[in-house]
């Protein structure tokens, strides 16, 4: 919708971001589909970026947010089909080839949200920013103000780098590309 077009920007804006990609793929009906995947692998091919960030791409039954999203949920297995092979493979998908995207090898996939991360990033400098750029999506937020999200936000990242001498983090499984 126009609305969560408008909140992403702004949230892009707050983050520093020079572009943001729209995909064009209705809201809460995303599905790992073979358009997702190559829409996903032209803005790879596109952007050629080392390390790409995306969901989870399982449903997690442990009584955590939800039991999972599911456009996240396809967004997390339609972009790692998209880094791998697709992205990196000039067979699948010819006609991005013929669009001017040449193929794109990233090194590294960070999951946010995999229940067993190995990677631990110090975001304590970065959290208000984070919670300026996620307070963005009032559409999302449900009327909490910007001290209820950083708060909300605080706690969450407090939890992440308990035991790690990390004070706020955020938490990946990382894959490696060769």
């Amino acid at each position: 919708s126009d609305i969560r077009r408008q909140e992403q920007e702004a949230a892009g804006k707050v983050l520093g971001l020079s572009r943001v990609t729209f995909l064009a793929h209705p809201d809460s009906y995303l599905v790992p589909s073979l358009d997702l995947r190559k829409d996903i692998a032209r803005e790879i091919r596109r952007q050629k970026p080392d390390v790409v960030i995306c969901q989870y791409p399982m449903r997690v039954l442990d009584g955590g947010y939800g039991s999972g999203h599911p456009d996240h949920i396809a967004a997390g297995e339609g972009t790692l089909a998209a880094i791998f092979p697709t992205a990196r493979d000039h067979m699948t998908f010819p006609e991005l080839l013929e669009e001017g995207f040449e193929p794109h090898k990233v090194s590294e996939a960070w999951i946010m949200g995999h229940p067993d991360p190995d990677l631990w990033i110090d975001i304590s400098d970065h959290l208000e920013t984070s919670a300026r750029a996620l307070n963005c999506h009032e559409s999302q937020m449900g009327g909490q103000s910007y001290d209820q999200v950083f708060e909300r936000m605080s706690k969450w990242r407090s939890e992440r780098g308990k035991g790690r001498g990390i004070p706020q983090a955020d938490t990946f499984r990382r894959i490696f590309y060769r």
